[in-house]
């Protein structure tokens, strides 16, 4: 019996997100579209795993009513189809446990959340920055094990965060409302040197 040819669509506008679906079920990697590219994130490390945990255990005692933590879900852009961003970490109402879609409103993200990996390079972060600006995420908290820092970036506008607040482990961070919490940071693992390919 003949083999029948496997359909791997290029990557074209209107086409993006059928791709980075098909990338993600055929490799594992994480994959967003932002800004009309194609990024891929390497499978997340025991200490980008435990920041997450540290930063989800002070969350969750500050969550007000009618909001959540999410991981594993992802923004729509309000201004492209494609583009979609997958945070660590997300707050979302929690209306958010019975959607059936994959894709939350960006105006309904109170908070996102990114742990930088080893290897993302500054421009990468720079742009989901941006990203999240474009859709207005009112807060999106960055946080690199590498360097043991982090940033707030808050007031979207114009497609760049007015102000962004930076820190270092070990000082705390204030979240402001509507989660209006201040997170220890003492406790954020930093990366060691990072193991060689296989």
């Amino acid at each position: 019996m003949p083999s029948v040819p496997q359909f791997h669509p290029r990557p074209r506008p209107g086409n993006l997100r059928e791709v980075a679906e098909k990338i993600q079920e055929a490799t594992g990697l994480r994959v967003q579209v932002l800004g009309g590219k194609l990024v891929t994130s390497p499978t997340p490390r025991g200490k980008h795993a435990g920041v997450l945990r540290r930063l989800r255990r002070q969350l969750y005692a500050a969550m007000p009513e009618g909001l959540d933590m999410y991981e594993m879900s992802s923004i729509a852009s309000p201004e492209d189809p494609d583009d979609y961003a997958t945070p660590d970490l997300i707050v979302l109402p929690t209306e958010w446990d019975e959607d059936d879609g994959w894709l939350a409103a960006s105006e309904d993200a109170a908070l996102a959340v990114e742990v930088i990996s080893q290897s993302e390079k500054s421009r990468e972060i720079r742009d989901k920055a941006d990203w999240y600006a474009v859709a207005r995420v009112p807060l999106l908290l960055v946080i690199d094990p590498r360097k043991g820092t982090w940033s707030l970036h808050t007031n979207p506008d114009n497609g760049a965060y007015q102000d962004v607040t930076p820190g270092k482990f070990g000082e705390s961070l204030r979240l402001p409302e509507p989660l209006d919490v201040e997170v220890a940071t003492d406790g954020f693992p930093i990366y060691g040197t990072p193991p060689p390919s296989v």
